[in-house]
């Protein structure tokens, strides 16, 4: 992500000196001061609460602090000074959700000394948006710390009022909704989503996940209030946390149209980015064992991949991801990712792929990396003439695998490589501001993935929840919805429609969208296919419609001067309603509308579905039936005059 050459930046920096008897009460505020966060030091215990909207508490007094080398940072302190500074830029990233993004906040620095017996010094940084707030904690270089180790983290956020939240869940059906007053859940990952009891919507994460472990939230305590759960944390000399952030909406979707995240990186790291581009890509590894009506079967071999290589070629697809045991048996020590397994003639297909136009990623994970060496590896991947890795089962836990993560990614942006992460990766936290490489990651439930296959309820949740933290690769666009299972690479049958997998590929955000079926299956359905044909390398805009956490989604994502609009439901058929006031006002539209059937459903008719084109304006506002199950997807085309 790279700096917009008109960037305007505006800072406003203040330095205040005062006796900590005045920090009694401290008031910071977002730019148009709708969230306020309240900070009260009145016996060496600081504590903040949060405001929405100037009369809607989310938060009351909220103890902060960590335990540092056995000390009590969230006791006996006083206030040394306070910094405040006012940033106002835009950037543009080189793959994003949307095409320039404004970064507006004020920072408020409390510089701090815990007065122990041989006093700590330490800050508290706060971030101000319009759509949210985010926190960390810093350790300066200072004489007494050549070595820092965290062992707790003291934060609380005290909600004022039960609430209902929903929460990830690895590779299984995300968490809720569920009322807080009846669990006791010990350990809840992020991103977790509140809905407060006046209708406020937060959601809880990080940003900027480089050194420390990701945190996980408890829910134990009584009353409304959760507490953060960290992995103890080593360093040298200094420390600086990711960033706890706080997202503020009025509805779930206003959480996935926010950039907190990204804003709370660091700009772009790699000098010239101009080789990273999203896009779509066919995939091998589901398509094993797959026949066509000609009598080809598909397997891990050099004719397999150049077919995929001219289906990508001839549909506007931009890569081929070929997936393990290309070099051998992926968990064999013996399997060497410098050199291709037999049958495949991995230069030759480089080769190929280059003269057609398709980028080729190649898939490799810790077994094969530390046998042969990563850097090694890398480097002989760029050198055939790959542009990405795939990078799957990394062993590490904790901080080690965070560090090691930001290590493979630092070395693809070396050797010029996206990399997308897959089996339980570091959360998205925003990273991909500051290494746009990192395109995308399996931080979801990928159908078919973990030996099972995600129902619909997963398909409406993951959007409100687990892509608020970044852009994921959920392998969307099946197809064969009926006989994919007796393949050996699919585990389950597939519930779903075939809308709703088109559906799928508009409203799920990620760098890299996968296709996971066979060609000869999309080109069976070729007028459907038409508008995954349609759709660019990436989009330049997102706007969230309409849509309830586990129910239902409308998103409309803006590629050009066209638009794309994917619904999906539930188990439940549901009539919705579209408004497409997001369109050019005064201009005229063609609409291509890619619908379920009246008898379409997830489990026994799946592969049913109707087009149909109409024209559309700004002041369009149309009802759409969706199957149980199922989705809706459009392609809405500007009519130039």
């Amino acid at each position: 992500m790279i700096l917009n050459p008109k960037t305007t930046v505006c800072i406003l920096l203040t330095i205040v000196f005062l006796s900590c008897k005045h920090y009694s009460d401290n008031v910071f505020q977002s730019p148009n001061e709708e969230v306020v966060v309240i900070i009260q030091n009145k016996t060496g215990e600081i504590y903040f609460s949060l405001v929405n909207g100037k009369n809607d508490t989310i938060l009351n007094k909220s103890r902060m602090g960590l335990l540092v080398n056995g000390i009590d940072l969230s006791r006996n302190n006083s206030i040394i000074n306070l910094e405040k500074t006012t940033i106002n830029e835009t950037w543009t990233p080189v793959v994003g959700k949307i095409k320039i993004i404004q970064n507006h906040y004020n920072e408020y620095i409390i510089n701090c000394k815990n007065n122990a017996k041989d006093p700590l010094l330490f800050s508290i940084v706060f971030r101000c948006y319009d759509d949210g707030v985010a926190f960390r904690y810093i350790l300066p270089k200072q004489k007494r710390l050549d070595s820092i180790r965290v062992e707790q983290d003291l934060t609380s956020l005290n909600f004022i009022n039960d609430y209902t939240f929903w929460a990830v869940n690895g590779e299984k059906h995300n968490l809720g909704p569920i009322q807080r007053s009846t669990t006791s859940l010990k350990e809840i990952e992020t991103p977790l989503i509140v809905k407060t009891e006046t209708n406020a919507y937060i959601g809880i994460h990080e940003a900027a996940i480089y050194d420390f472990a990701p945190f996980t939230l408890n829910a134990t305590s009584q009353g409304a209030s959760l507490s953060f759960n960290i992995e103890i944390y080593r360093a040298k000399a200094m420390l600086k946390t990711s960033w706890r952030t706080l997202f503020i909406g009025k509805r779930p979707g206003d959480l996935i149209e926010s950039n907190l995240l990204t804003n709370l990186n660091p700009a772009c790291k790699i000098e010239d980015p101009s080789w990273i581009k999203g896009g779509k890509s066919v995939w091998d590894w589901r398509v094993g064992g797959y026949k066509t009506d000609e009598g080809f079967e598909y397997g891990m071999n050099t004719i397999s991949h150049k077919r995929f290589v001219d289906f990508a070629s001839d549909n506007n697809i931009q890569y081929l991801l070929i997936d393990a045991d290309w070099y051998g048996d992926e968990f064999s020590k013996n399997s060497n990712p410098t050199s291709a397994d037999e049958g495949i003639f991995i230069e030759e297909i480089m080769a190929y792929a280059k003269k057609r136009g398709v980028g080729i990623i190649l898939y490799l994970n810790d077994i094969g990396a530390e046998e042969y060496g990563l850097e090694r590896v890398l480097k002989q991947f760029s050198d055939w003439g790959a542009v990405g890795v795939k990078y799957g089962f990394m062993r590490r836990k904790g901080q080690a695998k965070v560090v090691y993560t930001r290590k493979i990614v630092e070395l693809c942006a070396k050797y010029k490589l996206l990399v997308d992460f897959h089996d339980r990766p570091i959360p998205p936290s925003g990273d991909g501001r500051t290494w746009p490489n990192l395109i995308t990651r399996e931080f979801c439930w990928a159908q078919t993935d973990a030996k099972s296959s995600y129902f619909p309820e997963t398909a409406v949740s993951a959007p409100f929840i687990n892509m608020i933290a970044g852009p994921i690769d959920m392998t969307n666009g099946w197809f064969n919805l009926n006989n994919a299972h007796m393949r050996e690479k699919v585990f389950a049958e597939i519930p779903g429609t075939v809308t709703a997998e088109v559906a799928k590929l508009i409203v799920i955000n990620s760098g890299l969208m996968v296709l996971p079926d066979a060609p000869e299956e999309y080109l069976k359905k070729n007028d459907l296919f038409d508008c995954i044909r349609k759709m660019p390398a990436h989009f330049n805009n997102i706007k969230v419609i309409d849509g309830e956490i586990g129910a239902f989604i409308t998103v409309a994502r803006k590629a050009g001067e066209n638009w794309f609009v994917g619904s999906l439901t539930n188990r439940e058929a549901r009539n919705i309603s579209i408004d497409l006031g997001f369109l050019d006002i005064n201009t005229k539209y063609s609409a291509t509308l890619y619908k379920d059937s009246k008898e379409s459903h997830f489990l026994n008719n799946k592969e049913s579905y109707n087009i149909e084109k109409i024209s559309v304006d700004s002041k369009t506002n149309l009802s759409v039936f969706l199957s149980p199950g199922g989705g809706h997807a459009m392609y809405i085309e500007k009519i130039n005059p």
